[in-house]
């Protein structure tokens, strides 16, 4: 077998390989969207971009989805922030001014 014909297999195999078990090429702006799918995952979206980092009222979360191009109603988005602010999630939920506001658990 010719060198040249043994180095393209070789690179195509190194190709094949990395986009079956991931690496640098494999990974794109879609894959990581897919991982923040659904309502409850465009709030975990929201969070890793530290969103919640102040204090936030449900209208705001739903404004901010939005602008991400998340558009789930006002009842999905509630029952996504109330999975998240659960005992041992990612956000704490409290009430201040008789609004219910959601933030970073510390």
């Amino acid at each position: 077998m010719p060198k040249d014909e043994t180095k393209s297999i070789v690179a195509r195999i190194e190709k094949l390989e990395k986009a079956v078990f991931g690496g640098e090429e494999a990974t794109s702006p879609k894959k990581e969207r897919e991982a923040f799918s659904g309502a409850t995952g465009g709030i975990r979206f929201l969070a890793s971009q530290k969103f919640f980092n102040g204090k936030r009222s449900l209208s705001d979360v739903k404004n901010e989805l939005s602008k991400h191009g998340y558009h789930y109603s006002v009842q999905a988005i509630q029952n996504g922030l109330n999975r998240l602010s659960k005992q041992g999630g990612p956000l704490v939920a409290f009430r201040e001014g008789g609004k219910k506001v959601y933030a970073k658990r510390k």
